[in-house]
């Protein structure tokens, strides 16, 4: 999916998102990873494991609609001032066809971006030794939060020790 060009608010966008990205424990668990990052566009990659299925053996739709929602939030982020955290607040997912494959890759793009509010769309691919189908798409919009210290990143407390 292409996407298209446009100008980071933040030159320290991708290290902004690594950050932020390893701080979210839901990908944490999934096992998911950063691929593409550029300003507008994030992809995140994730190996099938059975931890991560529904009775079928395909990728639970949760778990889908979770990694899509994290590459549209990141596609957003991008393209968000250095004071800037993102939100989720709507989104609507299609599943296309059964997600079955060896790994998969959840793309976000940034369609409308906006001062407060960012339109995005998301795509997810099964990937296979023979290529690779589209399992699902996402249509998701986020919000531009400043000055809210709940919802400032940050990594929790050690609950453990």
């Amino acid at each position: 999916m292409t996407a298209p060009t446009f100008e980071p608010r933040n030159n320290q966008y991708a290290q902004r998102v690594r950050e932020s990205f390893a701080l979210q424990g839901a990908m944490q668990t999934l096992g998911a990873r950063l691929g593409l990052l550029a300003p507008g566009a994030v992809d995140i990659e994730l190996d099938w494991a059975a931890a991560l299925t529904q009775q079928h053996g395909f990728l639970h739709a949760g778990m889908v609609a979770a990694a899509l929602d994290s590459a549209c939030g990141y596609a957003a982020f991008t393209l968000m001032p250095a004071e800037a955290e993102v939100l989720t607040i709507e989104f609507k997912i299609n599943l296309l066809a059964p997600a079955r494959g060896e790994r998969f890759r959840m793309e976000g793009r940034v369609l409308k971006p906006g001062r407060t509010i960012t339109v995005c769309e998301g795509r997810a691919y099964a990937l296979h030794a023979d290529g690779e189908k589209l399992v699902a798409t996402m249509g998701c919009t986020l919000m531009a939060v400043t000055g809210r210290e709940d919802v400032q990143a940050r990594p929790q407390p050690d609950l453990n020790g």
